[in-house]
């Protein structure tokens, strides 16, 4: 993902103009990896956004709301301390590099003026946040501490002076000119794209296949003017923020025309950056939280898998339960040509119209009349398995489809969605309880997402079986209108309105279809109808529901929309 020193480079000139001077009222730390500071600037509070996080690292303000954990982490609380009520006086990138300074006035014990730096440095898993006293060049701390036996070219701990990470032999672009660009590259060599990322600094893979496109092998001229193109770009800040969409998502503040595919433009950087890693990050932690739990139902669903095969297996051999029995018969009524030690006989099968002679396999440890009533045992055991193992069939089918759903429910949760689904399964038996503590605090009631549809209608989303169970049993109304996607795994959804409009039903039947297992396929098919038909059998799974008198329309879901109802 490109955020390279371009992009870092317009996203910090947005913040001068956004946030300076701002005072810090609020710090807070979501995660091991994010920082959000509310700034008041220029009339308005503003939620910045700083993140290490090793795949999602980047610094933007953004709409998102994020859930602080009941206690401040150690290092929230060293900002608080130092920040809290200080002003934001400058932000300013190092060069072209990924590394950011925030230089705060505040104020020491006793009274006197004092300035701190914030220096957020952008490098993949090698990322990292540190609070700097600006009179010493001292750390007072870091997001994340490095040791000299992790790092032979600096320490990053408290106390320590700050050290700039290491240079590479870049150039930066706004302080050459065309020529020097030019006689650094090998054309005979081909591969541009590479060498101009290795020449420039800030210049990510994404924008220097850019550049290759735009000269396309031309002559050395050509070359020059797409370098002189890119550098006027920079210094007159001509940028042009967008999502470009194809297989995979990309961003970029600088115009991509050799881009086939779908392209979203925004006004701002800092609008594009929050729409890009929206969620993204969120998902990752729930990826890394879940791990063990998807492990684990993964494990539970394979186990009934299997178990499902060998109940098909005693099943068709107790489809042959009379065959033993008929065999039974017949070496009954031909006892006196079998000896014991004979492992086979030949008898003329009376049942059979023709008269047509039958091989039975005999035991030779057994006697002729053992052999006979081992037929009759084999007979009733199975005759009795038979009912036994067609009620198992439906029972372990009902679990796969159990565990498919808790699966799908994984792959939409959030981290609070996820805890819920642990608590689920220990109240079934899956997993083992914790321990009670005293002075628990009651459990909290389930919380759905909640969404506006066009004409202001609430629509409720269950994204787990207690919160499925929460709006379909407990919230909605017998006449509010339900719907789920039909033989499909996926989350109850109910509109708070007796007769909803068709585009309300049309925008529930999106939710539905998206937070399902076929939330990327097209033309999915998705069940409404009343909550008074929808109906929960007595001892059924958490979740399962049986319903009638519905209606069904197909539906191929689409982000745009489903971000456009959110509440």
């Amino acid at each position: 993902m490109p955020f390279d020193g371009v992009v870092t480079k317009a996203v910090t000139e947005e913040l001068q103009e956004k946030l300076l001077p701002g005072k810090i009222n609020k710090i807070y730390q979501p995660t091991d990896t994010e920082l959000v500071f509310t700034i008041r600037s220029q009339g308005e509070n503003h939620s910045l956004l700083l993140s290490i996080h090793p795949t999602y690292a980047r610094f933007h303000v953004t709409e998102d709301v994020y859930q602080n954990p009941k206690e401040a982490p150690m290092f929230c609380m060293v900002l608080r301390k130092h920040l809290s009520g200080a002003t934001l006086e400058s932000i300013e990138q190092y060069g072209l590099e990924r590394i950011v300074t925030f230089t705060i006035r505040t104020r020491n014990e006793i009274g006197d003026i004092s300035y701190k730096k914030i220096i957020i440095e952008l490098m993949g898993k090698h990322s990292n946040l540190m609070l700097i006293d600006d009179k010493t060049g001292n750390i007072i701390d870091s997001l994340k501490h490095v040791s000299m036996a992790q790092n032979r070219h600096r320490t990053v701990l408290p106390g320590s002076e700050y050290v700039l990470p290491p240079q590479q032999d870049k150039l930066n672009p706004l302080e050459i000119d065309a020529d020097t660009f030019i006689r650094k590259l090998d054309f005979n060599s081909g591969k541009i794209d590479r060498q101009i990322v290795n020449l420039l600094v800030g210049v990510s893979p994404f924008i220097a296949r850019e550049l290759a496109d735009k000269a396309k092998l031309g002559a050395v001229d050509v070359y020059k003017q797409v370098f002189l193109d890119f550098q006027d770009q920079l210094i007159s800040k001509n940028y042009s923020p967008a999502i470009y969409q194809d297989k995979k998502e990309d961003f970029h503040v600088l115009p991509v025309s050799s881009f086939i595919g779908k392209v979203h433009e925004f006004g701002t950087t800092n609008e594009m950056l929050d729409q890009f890693y929206s969620g993204k990050a969120e998902r990752d932690r729930v990826k890394q939280q879940a791990k063990d739990l998807y492990r684990f139902i993964k494990n539970e669903k394979e186990k009934n898998e299997r178990k499902l095969k060998k109940h098909h297996k005693t099943l068709q051999k107790a489809e042959n339960a009379e065959l033993y029995q008929k065999k039974g018969e017949l070496l009954t009524a031909h006892m006196h040509l079998v000896s014991q030690g004979d492992t086979t006989i030949s008898v003329v099968d009376y049942y059979d119209p023709d008269q047509k002679e039958m091989e039975i396999e005999l035991n030779p440890n057994k006697t002729p009349s053992e052999n006979a009533q081992s037929f009759f045992k084999t007979y009733q055991k199975l005759k009795t398995s038979k009912k036994v193992v067609e009620k198992e069939i439906i029972k372990t089918h009902e679990e796969i489809t159990y565990l498919d759903q808790l699966l799908q429910q994984i792959d939409v949760a959030s981290v609070d969605d996820i805890e819920e689904i642990r608590e689920e399964l220990r109240d079934e038996g899956y997993l083992k309880k914790q321990k009670q503590n005293k002075k628990k605090n009651k459990p909290s009631k389930p919380n759905p997402e909640q969404y506006i549809a066009t004409d202001g209608t609430l629509i409720l989303v269950g994204k787990n079986n207690k919160q499925n169970e929460y709006v379909t049993m407990k919230v909605a109304h017998r006449d509010e209108v339900w719907l789920h996607t039909k033989d499909i795994p996926g989350s109850h959804v109910v509109i708070r309105e007796t007769n909803p409009s068709e585009e309300t039903i049309f925008e529930a039947a999106q939710l539905a279809a998206y937070y399902s297992k076929s939330g990327s396929s097209s033309s999915v098919p998705v069940d409404y109808t009343k909550i008074r038909h929808v109906k929960k059998p007595n001892g059924a799974k958490p979740g399962f529901v049986t319903y009638e008198n519905q209606k069904t329309v197909f539906v191929t879901p689409d982000q745009e929309i489903v971000d456009r109802l959110r509440k």
